[in-house]
């Protein structure tokens, strides 16, 4: 077991914000960098600018302006947990993030994309009912971990796409 509880980011989010990606919670090179999608293999900036047809962006803070002009808003469905490593499999004692009260707060906000299976679980798990009021989807994880549901790149963005692009 991991000895440490972890607390996922603040929510990137602003009035504009019309489509909110959930994670599950940050791996551990996120957490160190304090970025989301921190570790240099995930998949999910590539997605997002291939989408956009955007060129690479380095700066972080370049890519959180990049988000909050596509309207996209970002957080994570598990507020804290312990877990060994930066597997979602490795997840124990789970606690939301109050993700109603960010939708109230931010009432333009209409999909919410889950980025994997966990974060999908964990929104089912905690806030179901919500799923009557907004569109939510379950996205591929953009996790550069091999899994046996693992997709290939260009399956991730296709889907992805479908989110975003509608």
């Amino acid at each position: 077991m991991a000895d440490e509880k972890i607390y996922s980011l603040d929510p990137i989010v602003d009035q504009r914000s019309r489509i909110l990606i959930l994670g599950s919670i940050p791996g551990k090179q996120s957490l160190m960098k304090q970025q989301y999608y921190g570790n240099s293999r995930n998949h999910f900036w590539p997605i997002l600018f291939k989408i956009y047809e955007q060129g690479w962006i380095n700066d972080y803070e370049e890519r959180i302006e990049f988000l909050r002009n596509k309207q996209i808003a970002l957080w994570d469905t598990i507020g804290s947990c312990y877990r060994e490593g930066s597997l979602d499999s490795k997840i124990i004692e789970a606690e939301p993030n109050p993700i109603k009260e960010l939708l109230d707060t931010y009432p333009n906000i209409q999909r919410i994309g889950c980025n994997g299976t966990k974060s999908y679980q964990v929104f089912c798990k905690y806030f179901s009912d919500l799923k009557e009021q907004i569109k939510v989807t379950k996205l591929p994880s953009t996790s550069p971990i091999p899994g046996r549901y693992n997709k290939t790149f260009e399956e991730k963005l296709e889907i992805w796409k479908e989110l975003l692009k509608n």
